[in-house]
C-alpha cells in the first residue's frame, strides 16, 4: 500500500463522501470491537452454565486476539496486494460464521473456537479503514481520521456493557449473538456498495511481488528505526482497558461488590462511554502539543496510576469506584496518537505491512495479559465461586508495572518525527 497517489494536490473528496465512507467503516469496527469485547457481561454466566474456570475464561477471551495478532503480517501483506476492500469482504463472512457457531454451539472448545474465528474476522477493520484514510487523505488529517475511526468503534465496546446485559436478560447471549452475526453480513454488504477503488477514490493497484519480496518488505519495516521499542508501548496500552473492561472489570464487580448483570453492564458502560469521547479529543492532542511523545506518555503513566490505585486499595468507595472506571476509559483513548506516531516511522511503501505490525502487538498484548491474568487468578483460592480480592489486586498491579515499563522504553528509544512532517508551527 502506498500513500503516493494520495490525492493531496489535487481536489479535496467531498465531505459528503467521507462522512459515508468514515460512517461505513466505522460502523462494521463497532460490530467488530463489540465482538471483542463481549466476554466481561457475560464471563459470570459463562462460567456458571459452563463450569469455567478462571484461566478457562482468561484463554476463552484471549483466543479472539490470539488469532487476530497472527493474522495481522499476512493481513499487512495482503492489503498491499489486494486491497483494503477485498480483505473486509473476506473478513465480514469469516466473522459472522464466528458469531453464529459462538450463538450455538454448546461447549467451551466450540466457544473458543468461535472466538478464533471472530478473532480472524475482525483482524482487518481497523487497518484496512487506516490503509484507506493513508492513502487517500493528507497526513496531517491522518490522527484525527484515526481518533474518529476509533471513536465509532468504541461505541462498539460501550454496546458490549448495559446493551449487551439488556438483550442478555431479554433473550440471551445466544440469541443476542445470533443477531449480531446478522447484522456483520448487513454491514459487510454495505462495505461492498460504498467502499470504491476506482471512479472518483484513487484507484488501487494491487502489487505482483512475490511472496519472498513481501516477507522481505516485512522484515524490513521490523528493521526500521524505533519500530521495536515503539512495538513494546503496543503491547500494553489496548490490553489495560481490556483487560478491565473487556474481561475481569465484570468479574471483578460481581465477586468484590456483589453487583448483578445490570449494575456491572453499567458500571462497564460507564468506561465505554468514557472511551468513545475521549478517542475524539486524543485524536488530534498530536497537533496541539506538536508532538507524538508527550500525549502517549501521559495517557500511558496516567492509566498505570489508575490500575496502581486498586492494586493498593483493593476496594474503593462506591463514587469512586464509578470515577476509577470512567478514568480507565478516558486515560487509556490515547491510541490513536500512538497508531499515527507507529505509521510516521515507516517509509511510504511499508504503511501496510508496518501498522500491522504493531497493531500484531496491540492485540498479542492482550492476549498475553488475558491469558496469565486467567492463570495468575486460579493461584488464589476460589471461595462460593467468588475470585479472591488479592488476586484481582495483583493482576491490576501487575498491568500498571508493565505500563510504566514500556512508558520508559518508549520514552528513551523511540524518536519522534512530528516536526520532521509538519514543519514549524505557522507565524
Amino acid at each position: 500500500m502506498t500513500t503516493e497517489s494520495a490525492p493531496y494536490g489535487k481536489a479535496a473528496i467531498p465531505l459528503r463522501a467521507t462522512i459515508i465512507l468514515v460512517g461505513t467503516l466505522g460502523s462494521i469496527y463497532m460490530i467488530s470491537q463489540f465482538l471483542r469485547n463481549s466476554v466481561a457481561v457475560i464471563a459470570p454466566n459463562l462460567a456458571q452454565e459452563l463450569h469455567l474456570s478462571a484461566s478457562e475464561i482468561g484463554v476463552l477471551a484471549s483466543a479472539f486476539f490470539f488469532s487476530f495478532a497472527a493474522a495481522q503480517i499476512p493481513l499487512g501483506i495482503a492489503l498491499d496486494r489486494y486491497g483494503p476492500k477485498i480483505c473486509m469482504l473476506v473478513c465480514g463472512g469469516i466473522a459472522a460464521i464466528g458469531a453464529v457457531m459462538f450463538a450455538l454451539t454448546t461447549s467451551p472448545t466450540g466457544l473458543i473456537a468461535a472466538r478464533i474465528l471472530m478473532g480472524l474476522g475482525s483482524s482487518c477493520y481497523l487497518m484496512a479503514p487506516l490503509a484507506l484514510y493513508a492513502r487517500r487523505y493528507p497526513p496531517h488529517q491522518f490522527a484525527s481520521l484515526t481518533g474518529i475511526q476509533m471513536g465509532l468503534g468504541s461505541i462498539g465496546t460501550l454496546v458490549a456493557t448495559a446493551p449487551f446485559a439488556f438483550a442478555v436478560a431479554a433473550i440471551g447471549w445466544r440469541g443476542t449473538f445470533f443477531g449480531v452475526a446478522m447484522l456483520m453480513v448487513l454491514v459487510t454488504v454495505c462495505v461492498m456498495l460504498v467502499v470504491r477503488e476506482d471512479g472518483a477514490a484513487p484507484r488501487f493497484e494491487p502489487k505482483t511481488e512475490s511472496f519472498r519480496e513481501s516477507l522481505a518488505g516485512l522484515m524490513a519495516a521490523i528493521r526500521t528505526p524505533s519500530v521495536v521499542p515503539i512495538f513494546f508501548m503496543h503491547l500494553v496500552t489496548h490490553a489495560s482497558f481490556v483487560l478491565v473492561v473487556g474481561l475481569w472489570g465484570g468479574p471483578y464487580l460481581t465477586h468484590i461488590y456483589g453487583f448483578d448483570l445490570t449494575q456491572r453492564g453499567n458500571m462497564l458502560f460507564a468506561a465505554a462511554v468514557a472511551q468513545v469521547a475521549a478517542a475524539f479529543v486524543w485524536g488530534p492532542s498530536d497537533r496541539l502539543f506538536r508532538c507524538y511523545k508527550m500525549p502517549v506518555l501521559f495517557g500511558a503513566a496516567s492509566t498505570a496510576l489508575t490500575l496502581g490505585v486498586v492494586a493498593v486499595l483493593g476496594v474503593l468507595p462506591s463514587g469512586w469506584l464509578l470515577l476509577w472506571f470512567i478514568l480507565v476509559g478516558a486515560l487509556s483513548a490515547y491510541t490513536p496518537v500512538m497508531i499515527a506516531h507507529g505509521k510516521s516511522l515507516f517509509p511510504p511503501h511499508l504503511v501496510g505491512r508496518g501498522i500491522t505490525l504493531l497493531n500484531m502487538g496491540t492485540m498479542g498484548g492482550v492476549f498475553l495479559a488475558q491469558v496469565l491474568s486467567g492463570f495468575l487468578i486460579d493461584l488464589f483460592p476460589v471461595t462460593d465461586g467468588a475470585y479472591a480480592l488479592d488476586a484481582y489486586r495483583l493482576v491490576f498491579g501487575l498491568q500498571a508495572a508493565a505500563m510504566l515499563a514500556a512508558c520508559l522504553v518508549y520514552l528513551l528509544k523511540v524518536r519522534d518525527p512530528w516536526r520532521e512532517l509538519h514543519g514549524p508551527p505557522s507565524p
